[in-house]
């Protein structure tokens, strides 16, 4: 028997004052996003994040701030009252040596999406959009530094990373069951190593863009140019700048065609982690004496966005060159390194 396919009905025109949630705004990428709605000119946005407002990276102009957890099911109906839209990129998360150390705390995200997605529907939001990653994929298809690019139907048979990317997998499958079973359009992008400005550059959470230009800047103030590579060097993997993140998010969730349908969202520009180092040393005209970790986390050896799909769907991909968006990072990061080394309070993570 032909399994039913549920009716995707037209939604009326977002207004300029409907309501657009965002969880985890205290962070990265989530903050980014509530500054591009703003850019936008939407006029009721909700800002949400468990940190005290002072370790917010960004605080966007006339945005309501709120500082609740979302793994506790009563703030999310407080967070969710009166949504037209929920973005739920809220988890505890970072870098591969956060991931690969705090696995109990990463599954625990679960409890995120499962509170969200349900006072969201609960609401009446018409659009949810749940911030997967590519650590969902099959680990077993990323042993080879050449790996070949990862495409939507690589998540299954089912081989995520522990604790993180199964966490991923699974909020996923809410997503899309929600849709399925419930009728409230959900949305899903599996994001590829975002960086940039306003995110975590020190304390164990940052990702290795972010840890390379810090090094580096850390490396010329104290004239010692000697680095520590986590790994051989040679894993690879592509890099998403921020401002193509937070483009694509608008475009996925806006796309009726990708209602419950998982899609990679990164670049297709693959790099090694020593190819990333002697970028940054072409941006600071330094170089570092480096030495390798092989004990240290290092997470797969290769790591690819295949982006036929959103090509295919959007005619659109993430195309920030990597030089380009380094080049950005390395300079804000050198502003908040020496900023806080004037003892100025700045945000890591």
């Amino acid at each position: 028997m032909q399994a039913h396919k549920r009716i995707v009905e037209k939604d009326a025109p977002l207004k300029k004052d409907d309501l657009i949630v965002i969880t985890g705004a205290g962070g990265f990428i989530a903050g980014n996003l509530a500054l591009y709605f703003k850019k936008k000119g939407f006029t009721n946005i909700r800002a949400v994040d468990k940190k005290p407002l002072y370790e917010w990276y960004l605080h966007v102009p006339s945005v309501q701030n709120l500082c609740l957890d979302v793994s506790v099911e009563e703030n999310c109906k407080r967070v969710c009252e009166g949504a037209v839209e929920v973005y739920n990129l809220a988890a505890d998360m970072g870098g591969m040596g956060f991931i690969e150390k705090n696995r109990v705390e990463c599954l625990r995200s679960i409890l995120i999406n499962t509170n969200m997605v349900e006072a969201a529907y609960r609401a009446g939001a018409r659009r949810y959009f749940f911030s997967s990653s590519a650590c969902a994929y099959n680990t077993l298809l990323q042993k080879d530094p050449k790996v070949r690019a990862l495409k939507e139907s690589d998540a299954y048979p089912a081989m995520a990373e522990r604790g993180y990317g199964w966490e991923k997998l699974i909020s996923e499958m809410f997503c899309e069951e929600y849709w399925h079973e419930r009728g409230m359009k959900t949305f899903i992008a599996r994001f590829h190593n975002v960086y940039g400005p306003h995110g975590t550059w020190d304390g164990g959470r940052e990702k290795a863009p972010a840890a390379m230009c810090r090094k580096m800047i850390e490396a010329i103030d104290k004239n010692d140019f000697r680095i520590n590579i986590w790994g051989n060097g040679e894993q690879t993997r592509s890099f998403m700048y921020i401002d193509d993140c937070v483009k694509g998010i608008d475009l996925i969730t806006h796309c009726d065609e990708l209602i419950a349908t998982p899609i990679n969202l990164g670049s297709s520009e693959l790099v090694s982690i020593n190819t990333l180092v002697d970028k940054v040393e072409k941006i600071s005209g330094k170089k570092l004496k480096r030495s390798y970790d092989l004990d240290a986390p290092q997470g797969v050896a290769g790591r690819n966005s295949d982006n036929t799909f959103i090509k295919k769907i959007l005619k659109w991909e993430p195309s920030t060159p990597l030089d380009k968006g380094l080049a950005i990072t390395y300079k804000w990061i050198a502003g908040q390194y020496h900023a806080r080394k004037a003892g100025k309070r700045v945000g890591i993570g």
